[in-house]
């Protein structure tokens, strides 16, 4: 299929950018990588009046870890990420370069945009669901100037977000190191997207749990944060890691009162459940043995 007619507008400023989504109006959209509006675009999904491309806009591709942390331009592409040596990210992000292999293919990773991935909000977006673990902040642009929000505030819903339809998602700010965080997902074919996908962050010391955070994706319309209090003072063995995936699954239960919103062709609540127990305890059972290391 082809998409519904819409005008095309290329910007060579984040100025420019968002004086032209202010002028276009909320029919607008911001066109980075492209990797998930222009799909929806032909199959009549979504149908934008106008294409704002965004693609040469300088200084928004950059990876910088510093003491400030870390901080990720929105048209850095997941390649880029994938593929940092950098020390301060491997040994206090590096959940992120580890993570980058479950994005699609190839293609997919060197052209797709961190900006887009965040903007676009799928529940089952790696970059969502680690930017919700890490406590990031989502740097907005518009005509009043910058404003930053968490990324646990940023995400609404099913591909919604808080962003208004005159501003654009410029960085995305990591400010907390998190040197023991995982991701580990299932799909049906690599490269596809999660049925589910499990985020956890783990601090152990001396053989017990100090503290742990899970979030999940896949499970419903946004990234789900589990209450993981539980873990703190419990030992580090794998029977914790298993209760905490049961806690986990028992935690996405859809309500008996109302149609499922984790039914659909790829399993019903109760295989996304199974799922959510199986990955959380592997998450963890990976985190508390120091996080796994970055391929080289």
């Amino acid at each position: 299929m082809k998409p519904a007619p819409f005008a095309y507008h290329r910007a060579h400023s984040v100025g420019e950018a968002v004086a032209l989504l202010a002028e276009l109006g909320d029919e607008a959209k911001i066109l980075a990588g492209g990797l998930s509006l222009v799909p929806m675009m032909n199959f009549r999904l979504a149908r934008p009046s106008a294409l704002i491309d965004v693609t040469r806009v300088q200084g928004l591709s950059y990876l910088r870890a510093d003491g400030d942390g870390l901080r990720i331009g929105a048209l850095t592409t997941h390649r880029t990420v994938e593929t940092s040596r950098d020390p301060a990210v491997i040994s206090n992000f590096g959940v992120l370069p580890r993570s980058a292999r479950w994005i699609g293919h190839y293609p997919i990773r060197s052209r797709g945009t961190f900006g887009g991935s965040i903007a676009h909000a799928d529940p089952a977006s790696e970059w969502c669901l680690l930017a919700v673990l890490l406590g990031a902040q989502v740097v907005l642009t518009g005509p009043e100037g910058q404003r930053a929000i968490s990324a646990a505030e940023f995400f609404q819903g099913y591909y919604t977000t808080v962003a208004g339809p005159d501003e654009m998602i410029t960085e995305l700010w990591f400010p907390r190191p998190e040197p023991h965080a995982v991701l580990t997902e299932f799909a049906p074919r690599q490269g596809d997207f999660a049925v589910v996908a499990a985020a956890v962050a783990l601090d152990v010391r001396g053989g017990v749990c100090r503290s742990g955070r899970v979030v999940l994706g896949g499970v419903g319309p946004r990234p789900v944060q589990v209450e993981a209090g539980a873990l703190a003072g419990q030992p580090a063995v794998p029977e914790t890691w298993q209760a905490m995936g049961e806690h986990a699954a028992a935690q996405i239960d859809p309500s008996p009162t109302s149609p499922s919103p984790f039914t659909d062709a790829h399993g019903d609540a109760g295989f996304r459940r199974r799922l959510t127990a199986t990955l959380v305890s592997r998450a963890l059972t990976e985190a508390s043995q120091a996080g796994g290391k970055v391929p080289a």
